[in-house]
């Protein structure tokens, strides 16, 4: 349910409001627009059958939502959220680009590229700490070291850190790190998890579950922002079909989809939905020119020798190269990219 306030409502209007939604067990969230103010009512709207919120003071509107999503739907937010990471506003007109190794390996290595890519239009950097692996004997990551030395390279830089998050037991650490935490693809629908970081104070990276349905993958979002934590970044990184040519499906479908259903951002991680280093500059553009509000891309100064999926990461030169391709598709689009050097 959506309940939709007069312009002149007071905020003793809104106190009685909220006060009610509360006192029938539902959970009340204000969204404040340009025209109007709104209270998403969460929970079982059957609660409020009796409740004569039509004659509430202050209130103009009632609206049932039939779908299962509250929070995420542009129904309770019409306008498209910007989130706010430092100077970097994803949603914006400014294009959000994520850049960096799949794993954090060396301070070398982990401070090197994140000047490569901050050089060459990068604001934000990506790194894994906590590597998710199919293989039980694969590299893990560095776990607290590798966030220390993401901690390292934004002192170096001034980008701000994405890095992933795996178990809620690590969350407030992750956090105490990190500007934004990644939920990768097989966490899309780990509950616990996404309860866990929808306590966070931090944006929230939702990557697409392998096999994930649209709105699937908006009832993730939702339980984040049922937690309070209405900061979520969407992230397409492929599918799983019956293709074999290439790592996964990328599914720019996705992009006017989910424009369509919620207010969230929507970047694209052309890199795991291609897994090979040379498909990914055209579908980065490809992302650009769809819509999406920014890109998540691997670097590597040493795809041949990285400690984990050197075959779809792009050098800090091909990465320069690809963003001054972007910055023309950009423009086309009314997006930009901050000032950077070519050289």
């Amino acid at each position: 349910m959506i309940i939709v306030l007069k312009k002149d409502a007071t905020q003793k209007d809104i106190d009685h409001i909220i006060a009610k939604v509360k006192e029938i067990g539902l959970e009340p969230h204000i969204s404040v627009g340009v025209e109007k103010t709104i209270i998403g009512v969460v929970g079982d709207d059957d609660k409020m059958i009796n409740v004569p919120v039509e004659s509430f003071n202050g209130v103009e509107q009632v609206i049932r939502v039939t779908k299962p999503y509250k929070l995420a739907s542009r129904d309770f937010h019409p306008h498209n959220t910007v989130i706010d990471i430092g100077t970097v506003k994803i949603g914006s007109e400014e294009l959000a680009i994520m850049a960096g190794p799949c794993s954090v390996e060396t301070k070398n290595q982990i401070t090197y590229i994140a000047k490569e890519v901050k050089k060459y239009g990068a604001n934000i950097l990506r790194g894994g700490a906590f590597k998710p692996r199919t293989s039980p004997y694969s590299f893990q990551g560095l776990g607290k070291e590798g966030l220390e030395l993401l901690k390292y390279a934004k002192e170096q830089t001034g980008l701000p850190i994405i890095t992933e998050v795996l178990d809620p037991r690590d969350v407030e650490l992750v956090e105490s790190y990190a500007d934004i935490l990644q939920i990768g693809t097989r966490n899309a629908q780990n509950f616990p998890l996404l309860k866990e970081v929808g306590k966070a104070r931090k944006p929230v990276l939702l990557k697409r579950g392998l096999a994930m349905k649209a709105d699937e993958w908006v009832m993730s979002a939702e339980y984040i922002m049922s937690g309070g934590n209405y900061n979520v970044i969407l992230c397409e990184r492929g599918i799983r079909t019956f293709e074999t040519a290439t790592r996964n499906t990328l599914d720019l479908n996705i992009i006017p989809v989910m424009k369509e259903k919620t207010h969230l951002p929507i970047v694209i991680d052309p890199s795991h939905a291609t897994g090979y280093s040379r498909y990914v500059p055209s579908m980065a553009l490809a992302a650009i020119a769809a819509g999406a509000d920014g890109l998540i891309i691997e670097v590597h100064n040493d795809p041949e020798n990285a400690w984990s999926d050197g075959e779809q990461s792009i050098t800090p030169e091909q990465f320069r190269d690809l963003m001054i391709k972007i910055k023309e598709v950009a423009k086309i689009v009314g997006k930009k990219l901050p000032e950077f050097s070519a050289v």
